[in-house]
């Protein structure tokens, strides 16, 4: 049995968890210096969550 290929997979999913810590630290940062940007952020994201629950509903 070759372990190369399973080897890649988890080094490719280390990789991709270390920039999502990272991003997501840096983007904590900038939320907790920038209140006006946490407050368009949470708009954006409950109008994004209201149009997917639209298309949901129109695929029923």
């Amino acid at each position: 049995m070759n372990s190369r290929p399973v080897m890649n997979m988890v080094k490719g999913a280390a990789i991709g968890l270390a920039a999502g810590m990272a991003v997501g630290y840096a983007g904590k940062k900038v939320f907790e210096n920038n209140p006006k940007l946490k407050k368009k952020a949470n708009k954006a994201f409950r109008t994004v969550e209201s149009i997917m629950d639209t298309a949901q509903y129109m695929f029923k």
